[in-house]
């Protein structure tokens, strides 16, 4: 049977989603790599599938794939397209739907951006987490020359580490290390952040299993936090990555607001040779 598919990108963050609220799917990492593959597949940096919802009053529950068919618990910029989708079914401004890191709810912003409330950054080592107890605001990790890193989870682990020039940094040679850096157990998204002003962070990103993306909500969400846990920066800031920028807000309940475009580029089908049934 073939399979409809959207493909969707958030600042060039790209997705493919399929809705399998009506006829489940649950796709092995093979599959997920294969239709992640960029060359022989649809590509995309995540593989999104929207599943029934397990919690009364919430729209479906999403599962994200990263390109290395790996299964995390948060993506922050696939978070705004699935939200942007269920407003759009409902014809609603605000839809509440799940994840693994908990229930997230996204509403229309301006000029065609969508908000999502990410729900608090943990701060904890053991909430990361972390292989042993540390300090999270400068952690004793170095590689390459980069060391001292702030340690966030945004339902995912973060390691931001605050340079001079985020745009020198050579992320394809240390971004893989620093992903399996013996102080993550679970790995680990890297950002390399650059304050601008007190209300903007020039960030770029070497993501779990899927390597150099053009844009991490997410990580930006990590990195506001890390930057306002040093004194560098407001409670709002724009972070400027490859692909755009997002708007992020770390507000006094401990929730993080991520605001930003949504797009959606195709619809299509998968074959039975790329995750069909």
């Amino acid at each position: 049977m073939m399979r409809e598919f959207l493909k969707m990108h958030g600042l060039g963050n790209d997705f493919v989603v399929i809705d399998a609220r009506r006829e489940p799917y649950a796709p092995s990492e093979a599959e997920v790599r294969a239709i992640a593959d960029r060359r022989t597949g649809v590509g995309c940096d995540q593989f999104i599938v929207l599943n029934p919802a397990v919690t009364p009053g919430v729209s479906g529950f999403m599962r994200i794939h990263n390109a290395d068919g790996s299964e995390v618990s948060a993506c922050g910029n696939a978070s705004r397209c699935v939200g942007w989708l269920l407003m759009e079914e409902a014809g609603a401004d605000r839809a509440r739907f799940e994840t693994n890191a908990g229930v997230l709810e996204a509403t229309r912003g301006p000029a065609g951006t969508v908000t999502v409330d990410m729900g608090p950054a943990r701060l904890a080592w053991n909430e990361i987490p972390l292989a042993g107890p540390a300090d999270t605001l400068r952690l004793d990790v170095e590689h390459g020359g980069f060391a001292g890193p702030v340690a966030v989870s945004m339902g995912n682990p973060h390691a931001v580490f605050f340079v001079d020039d985020a745009e020198a940094v050579p992320l394809a040679e240390v971004g893989p290390a620093l992903e399996h850096h013996a102080a993550f157990p679970e790995r680990t998204n890297v950002e390399f952040a650059t304050v601008l002003s007190p209300t903007r962070i020039r960030m770029r990103v070497w993501e779990r299993g899927a390597g150099i993306t053009q844009a991490c909500g997410s990580g930006a969400c990590a990195t506001a936090v890390a930057a306002i846990r040093r004194g560098l920066t407001a409670r709002k800031a724009d972070v400027v990555l490859d692909g755009g920028t997002l708007t992020i807000e770390w507000l006094e309940n401990g929730h993080v607001l991520m605001t930003g475009p949504v797009a959606h580029s195709f619809t299509g089908r998968l074959s039975a040779g790329l995750g069909g049934t």
